[in-house]
């Protein structure tokens, strides 16, 4: 499958995604309690995959996914009608999981396996910007889901959910700002720069 069909598809898959959180927004407005479960049904899996991406470690993704959730329900509980029923469901959840996942790696502290960004000598390194302006284009290079998986989670924290957030979930530039409570430009950026070490690492003897 082409890189391009690859991103169609995505992009057919995340309105109807959009349509559906409307959907369940409106009707969350109206019955907090009755609907709440079906939010959890309908994007249990989606958190639980996007928190794994991040930290990659199951336990930690299943923990960082309860806790959205129950996060989520107390924080609507606060919230007048209005803005429940406005609410975009999936940015807003990532943004509940990314917070949750920040606090959890500043209490671990650095991890050891994140890709350098500078050399021995403590110059930024150089990472060739591979071939062709399209990312997906070098994630196409990846061998398989599982070594992808691993060289994604080895991106530095705040490349790591941009590049998750905007290739993998399908977020608009816009939307990967908001999540991640920074300038859209920054947010291009942190994309950018992530795909030139996820293209330099799919790129490297032995991939």
């Amino acid at each position: 499958m082409s890189a391009a069909t690859k991103v169609e598809r995505t992009r057919i898959t995340v309105a109807s995604s959009d349509a559906e959180g409307a959907e369940l927004a409106a009707r969350l407005a109206l019955d907090l309690d009755g609907v709440f479960e079906e939010v959890v049904v309908a994007y249990q899996s989606r958190i639980y995959g996007f928190a794994l991406r991040l930290l990659a470690n199951p336990a930690d993704a299943e923990e960082i996914a309860q806790d959205a959730f129950v996060r989520a329900y107390r924080a609507l509980q606060g919230y007048p009608v209005e803005r429940i029923a406005t609410l975009r469901l999936r940015p807003w959840l990532y943004q509940i999981a990314v917070n949750l996942a920040r606090n959890r790696h500043r209490h671990r502290g650095r991890r050891p396996s994140e890709l350098a960004l500078v050399d021995e000598n403590g110059r930024e390194r150089a990472f060739p910007a591979g071939e062709g302006d399209d990312p997906m284009a070098a994630l196409e290079r990846a061998e398989g889901a599982a070594a992808l998986a691993g060289t994604i989670a080895a991106l530095p924290a705040r490349y790591r959910a941009a590049v998750v957030l905007r290739h993998v979930e399908g977020l608009s530039y816009a939307e990967v700002a908001a999540v991640l409570d920074q300038p859209v430009g920054t947010a291009k950026a942190n994309v950018h720069r992530g795909v030139t070490l996820l293209r330099a690492a799919l790129a490297e003897p032995g991939r």
